[in-house]
């Protein structure tokens, strides 16, 4: 591929962490010409989803809080800013869950929900009788694999068939499923957790071919002073605001606010791209499209119909996020912990809305998470809402929504919240379902881009929803696009 000047063209569609991270990467070489890159975005702002939110006297993320610590993507890259020295560790352990009718705290020794220490589970009282002693079968009678070697199948019938519904309902599917706003019946084990399909396919113990993955102590990440999530002192947004400065310093253009109606591949012109909106057309040599698989399908239907309709098998979720203060001591939560988790076929005891299974799927408590959020007399939480089978959320207005967390925080604690603030935050269509054979699908998206040469996607849709497997994705891809460039030259 020949490029079309001393300097190629790039378009970079998206402005969300894993289109800035492209960008940072095609402009990151000293030793070669970098590219000129334009970044479009719809949206009036950089981030996607990582967005700021104007609470009181206080801005706090939108979007996530919260990093995996044990990816190195996040922390490399803030090294790479000059802004490591933001990270905050989480200060908080553990969580709760809302099961047989009371808030009790998760048991040591879960793995993704998963549970490895029978001892700890028992004393923790979860389970019912029945459903405890379904799971110590798998210790001393365990039920072995009736296939051979899987590609994949779905997380909730991997560890149902191993230790039971109740295992699966109680804690996998609120913890494992709740991170990823969907239900582990239809979950991609190869996708989400490689290391369970493994496991399941021993003909032993479930339990004992997880707790074997654990580190002893004095390996690395066995530490319990090292923390599981980090966040940045200012906010996981300034990420996204720190890369915009550094692009734009760099060069880069950005085209905010600007809609993206089509684009077009021609080889026999120089550059062979044009990327249209409908005031603009920016010509280029390559275009990395960093947009939620769906619209990318939308975008890219009249360029490949058979990569749009591979896209298009990326469903996804919409959530809810309410931010909350409430005066400190005035909620009956657990003492200690991140948050609660809620079983998302549980039923509402009481109320005007006895028998609805709950809308929240759990809470975050910010404050405890990040103790720079605290303020005096106060206590600042989130009340998370909606699941990939669960869209109630796209119905109800704001004030409805609050006034169903409030009803629903009554039922779990035993006291209606008195708010002293509040702001709804939504994100429909926002988190990407890896239903069992994603991989195969991202492997064949991304065969589908090769067709056509300069084309490149990433985002959440595909190796990951964290925002460590975003930077992650953006700046592979925004390698391969230089590399592409670069040998054509």
């Amino acid at each position: 591929m020949m490029a079309s000047a001393q300097r190629p063209e790039v378009v970079v569609i998206g402005a969300g962490i894993s289109g800035l991270c492209a960008a940072y990467e095609l402009t990151n070489n000293a030793n070669e010409i970098s590219p000129r890159v334009t970044v479009i975005d719809a949206a009036h702002r950089v981030g996607g989803n990582i967005q700021p939110l104007d609470f009181g006297s206080r801005v706090l993320d939108g979007g996530p809080d919260g990093v995996l610590a044990r990816r190195p993507e996040f922390l490399q890259l803030c090294s790479e800013l000059g802004i490591a020295s933001d990270i905050v560790p989480i200060a908080a352990r553990g969580a709760a869950v809302y099961a047989r009718g009371v808030l009790r705290p998760l048991p040591d020794g879960l793995i993704m929900g998963i549970p490895t220490d029978t001892a700890a589970l028992q004393a923790s009282k979860i389970l019912s009788r029945r459903g405890f002693l379904r799971v110590l079968r798998d210790r001393f009678a365990p039920v072995p694999s009736s296939r051979g070697a899987l590609q994949d199948r779905a997380i909730g019938n991997l560890v149902g068939t191993k230790l039971g519904k109740e295992v699966v309902a109680t804690l996998v599917d609120p913890m494992l499923g709740g991170i990823n706003a969907g239900r582990v019946s239809e979950m991609s084990a190869a996708a989400v957790y490689p290391p369970l399909l493994a496991a399941a396919q021993e003909r032993g113990s479930l339990m004992a071919a997880l707790k074997a993955q654990l580190p002893t102590p004095g390996q690395d990440g066995a530490d319990e002073e090292t923390p599981a999530f980090q966040s940045l002192y200012s906010g996981l947004f300034s990420l996204a605001t720190t890369l915009k400065d550094l692009l734009a310093s760099r060069g880069v253009t950005f085209l905010l606010d600007t809609a993206i109606t089509d684009v077009r591949y021609n080889p026999k012109v120089a550059p062979c791209w044009s990327v249209n909106s409908l005031e603009t057309t920016t010509r280029a040599d390559a275009v990395i499209v960093a947009l939620p698989a769906a619209r990318a399908a939308a975008l890219l239907r009249d360029l490949d119909q058979e990569l749009s309709a591979l896209l298009s098998t990326i469903e996804t979720a919409s959530v809810a996020i309410i931010t909350m203060e409430v005066s400190e001591g005035t909620l009956a939560f657990p003492e200690t912990g991140t948050g609660v988790l809620v079983p998302p076929e549980t039923p509402l005891p009481n109320g005007d809305f006895a028998g609805e299974r709950f809308l929240m799927t759990a809470l975050t408590f910010l404050d405890r998470k990040w103790p720079h959020l605290k303020k005096p007399g106060t206590f600042l939480f989130r009340v998370h809402m909606g699941r990939s089978d669960d869209e109630r959320t796209l119905t109800m207005s704001d004030e409805e929504l609050v006034a169903r967390a409030c009803e629903e925080l009554r039922l779990l604690t035993g006291t209606p919240p008195d708010l002293l603030n509040v702001s709804v935050t939504r994100w429909p269509a926002s988190l990407p379902q890896y239903q069992v054979n994603h991989l195969m699908r991202v492997a064949a998206i991304e065969q589908g881009a090769q067709r056509s040469p300069g084309l490149f996607v990433a985002g959440n849709s595909y190796t990951g929803i964290g925002v460590p497997a975003c930077i992650a994705s953006g700046r592979t891809a925004g390698s391969n696009a230089r590399h592409l460039l670069t040998q054509g030259r």
